[in-house]
């Protein structure tokens, strides 16, 4: 990490400038929709001093956080070692703005949070009121909405971390995620949680490699994380699997990830325009998969910025984006189109972003696996050795901690992360007892 401030990152020396951290964030949640604070780094100089983190230190900054922000801020708050010390490391996202800290509203500008006159409070407000179609008030009443579907979206967004308040009643918990207007369903609300309203998702597959013959057609509705799910499950049901059968269980290999096929649908339905009445789409065709949005690709962006990692996020649809990260239906807002990329280049799927003048298009290749195309093995193996490796050092030191882990394999800590929550969802892995002062196991 290069240790220099900016208009994203903060550094405090520690917890004693808490109520300034808080600010900052606030600051920056409001500039770019996303901020981190460092405690135990100095400011000025950019040099690590490390802190003392008790047993409560962790909770102090998160209730600090959440109980003097409005709309509540819910941070994601973990001990890291930087430079040998002991740091603490705050990551928060927001799309609620404008934001406040301790009843005043803050606004980043370089490495310092600037007071927001109240008549640039009053032009941000009126202009998401004004502009965006999810605000408007749904048609549906409170009878509409799905009660299985909202119930098991709070229980993920629970175990996520992402929320710090658990279903209670229908109303109560819709107007804690800013789904109500009064006693009215937003139209946010109707397309997340509601099984009758105007979304649909068409799928088809053609013959060849245009839409001249097609050999299969289906249209799927309800709310948003059910035509996820069904728009997957055909793709899934209709693309190329092979078996790669080792020393351990047999695999079954898609032609296509399924990560990069989850997250092009889920990003299509959450950025798309819903003032269009035109659907979402999924066409499989002899060469590819297309998966079509109809809402228009910024016009000051580029695809290729956010794949490089330079884009930032101009969001059509803010408060469903919002509630589909509480629950990790989506990641964090720009990091889709790289998501897809990264997932398809590490295992040699060609894909493409297409700007149309209806939409945007994601066209995932189908690999010509007759011709050997798209069959190495060498991501899917290393990866697999990532993880064997973690049971090895698991099983010599119960203990061992994120920073350890990332050492002992060579990876990231992101890469750690993901690496573990795979093994955990294998039932490979478990964690016992807390972060501080619990263990590892492995499993089976």
């Amino acid at each position: 990490m290069t240790h220099k401030e900016s208009e994203t990152i903060e550094f405090k020396k520690s917890t004693a400038e808490l109520k300034e951290a808080v600010i900052s964030i606030v600051a920056m949640l409001n500039k770019h929709g996303r901020g981190e604070v460092y405690f135990g780094i100095d400011d000025r100089s950019g040099k690590v001093l490390g802190m003392t983190i008790g047993r409560t230190t962790i909770k102090e900054v998160t209730q600090a956080i959440v109980d003097n922000t409005e709309p509540k801020i819910y941070p994601k708050v973990e001990t890291r070692i930087i430079k040998g010390k002991d740091c603490i490391v705050v990551e928060a996202h927001g799309i609620n703005s404008p934001y406040f800290a301790y009843g005043r509203a803050y606004i980043r500008v370089g490495e310092s949070d600037k007071a927001l006159s109240v008549h640039e409070i009053e032009s941000r407000i009126l202009s998401k009121k004004k502009l965006l179609w999810e605000n408007e008030i749904s048609e549906r009443r409170l009878k509409d909405i799905d009660v299985k579907t909202l119930k098991d979206y709070m229980k993920r967004a629970s175990e996520e971390g992402r929320i710090n308040f658990k279903y209670s009643n229908l109303k109560t918990t819709l107007k804690r995620l800013h789904l109500l207007s009064g006693e009215k369903l937003l139209k946010a609300a109707e397309v997340l949680f509601c099984n009758d309203n105007s979304m649909e998702v068409q799928a088809a597959v053609f013959a060849g490699t245009d839409k001249i013959t097609f050999l299969d057609i289906k249209k799927f509705k309800g709310n948003i994380f059910s035509l996820r799910r069904q728009a997957e499950a055909y793709v899934k049901e209709h693309i190329k699997w092979r078996a790669e059968i080792t020393s351990g269980p047999r695999k079954e290999i898609p032609e296509i990830p399924v990560d990069a096929i989850r997250e092009a649908i889920g990003n299509s339905l959450c950025h798309r325009d819903y003032a269009n009445p035109k659907g979402n789409e999924v066409a499989i065709f002899k060469d590819r998969v297309d998966v079509y949005n109809p809402g228009t690709f910024p016009d000051e962006l580029a695809p290729e910025d956010f794949i490089r990692g330079d884009g930032y996020s101009i969001l059509r649809n803010p408060l469903i984006a919002e509630t589909m990260y509480l629950s990790a239906d989506i990641e964090k807002w720009a990091s889709g189109l790289k998501r897809i990329y990264d997932e398809c280049t590490a295992v040699g799927v060609k894909v493409e972003f297409k700007r149309i003048k209806t939409g945007f298009v994601v066209s995932l290749h189908r690999p010509k696996w007759e011709e050997g195309e798209g069959l190495g093995k060498v991501g899917q193996r290393g990866r697999e050795k990532s993880r064997e490796k973690i049971l090895e050092l698991v099983a010599g030191n119960p203990s061992i901690t994120t920073h350890e882990f990332a050492e002992g394999v060579g990876l990231s800590i992101k890469g750690i992360e993901k690496a573990v929550r795979l093994l955990k969802k294998e039932g490979r892995l478990r964690r016992i007892g807390p972060d501080k002062g619990g263990h590892w196991e492995v499993a089976g």
